[in-house]
C-alpha cells in the first residue's frame, strides 16, 4: 500500500518533516516540488529551466511561443516527456525554421565565453520592438475582481504549500478559463499560454491574471503570445510599464477586491522636472 501511495502522489508536491519550535512534535508539510526540465527543439538543446514537474507540455509550447519559436496560432508537431535520472527532458518538434534558430543559439552562447562584446547583442534583443497586441482588453473593476475571487480554486498547490505562482486566461468578464501553477511565475505564464493553445482556447480577446508583480518578462510572454491584457496582484516594475506602453497592452497592478492601479498612458515622472515638483508637492 505505501508503494502505491507513493506512486499516485502528485508530481508537483512532496511530503517533508519540520520542527516547528515550541516543543511539540514534528509536523509534516507539503513542499512544492523544483525539478531541472530541459527543453529541446528537434534535436537541440534550448534551456535548461526550473520549474514545478507539472503540465510540461503546456509549458515547453508556452515556452517556445515566448521565444518567438513558435506563433500563438500554431501547435508543435509533437511533444513529449521524458524522465532521466537528473530530472526531465521535453522535446518538442517545431520544424526547420525553429530548428535553425535553436542552431544559432547554440552557436551564440559557445561564442560568448570568448567574446569581449558579447552583451551588445543581448542588449539589442532586449530593446527589440514588441509586437503590438491586435485586440486590447481593458477588463472593468467587475471583471477584475471576478478573476479574483475565482483564482483561489485554481491555486492547489499554493493553498497546499504556500510556495507557487499562478497564471490565468480571463475572459472580458473575468471568468477564469484556465489556469496553470508553478512555483516560478514565468513558467506559470509559459504554462497557461501553452494549456491554453493544447485546449484550442483563444488568446486574442482575452487577459492574464497573474498572482505576483508585472514584471517586464511577463509584459513580453503576454505580448508575443497575443494576450489583450494583463492583470497583476502586485505592484509593476518600471520595465514592464514602458513595455506594455510599447506593445499598446493594457495593465491592471496592484489588484485586490478593495482597489487598483491603471497605469495611465506616459505616466513616467523620469524626465520630467514639472511632473516631480508636482508630485513633491
Amino acid at each position: 500500500m505505501d508503494k502505491l501511495e507513493r506512486q499516485v502522489e502528485p508530481l508537483d508536491r512532496e511530503r517533508h518533516r519540520f520542527d516547528e519550535g515550541g516543543g511539540g512534535p514534528d509536523v509534516v508539510r507539503d513542499v512544492a516540488v523544483e525539478a531541472p526540465v530541459a527543453i529541446e527543439v528537434d534535436g537541440f538543446g534550448l534551456a535548461v529551466m526550473m520549474a514545478t514537474p507539472s503540465d510540461l507540455e503546456d509549458f515547453a509550447t508556452g515556452f517556445a511561443v515566448a521565444e518567438g519559436l513558435l506563433n500563438p496560432h500554431r501547435r508543435p508537431r509533437f511533444v513529449e516527456v521524458a524522465h532521466v535520472p537528473d530530472g526531465l527532458i521535453v522535446r518538442m518538434g517545431l520544424g526547420a525554421e525553429a530548428r535553425a534558430a535553436v542552431q544559432g543559439r547554440v552557436r551564440a552562447r559557445v561564442s560568448e565565453s570568448a567574446c569581449g562584446l558579447c552583451g551588445l547583442e543581448s542588449l539589442q534583443a532586449l530593446a527589440a520592438a514588441l509586437p503590438r497586441i491586435a485586440h486590447p482588453v481593458r477588463p472593468g473593476d467587475a471583471a477584475v475582481a471576478r478573476a479574483l475571487a475565482e483564482i483561489g480554486a485554481f491555486q492547489p498547490l499554493a493553498r497546499a504549500t504556500g510556495a507557487a505562482h499562478a497564471a490565468a486566461l480571463c475572459a472580458p468578464d473575468g471568468r477564469i478559463l484556465l489556469a496553470r501553477e508553478d512555483v516560478g511565475r514565468h513558467n506559470a505564464f509559459d504554462k497557461m499560454v501553452g494549456g491554453a493553445m493544447r485546449a484550442d482556447l483563444a488568446l486574442e480577446g482575452h487577459f492574464a491574471l497573474v498572482t505576483s508583480r508585472l514584471s517586464f518578462e511577463l509584459v513580453e510572454k503576454a505580448a508575443r503570445a497575443g494576450i489583450g491584457g494583463v492583470v497583476a496582484i502586485s505592484a509593476p516594475t518600471s520595465m514592464a510599464l514602458r513595455r506594455a506602453e510599447e506593445a499598446g497592452l493594457p495593465v491592471v497592478v496592484r489588484a485586490r477586491q478593495d482597489g487598483m492601479r491603471r497605469p495611465q498612458t506616459g505616466a513616467s515622472l523620469a524626465n520630467r522636472p514639472d511632473l516631480q515638483a508636482l508630485a513633491a508637492e
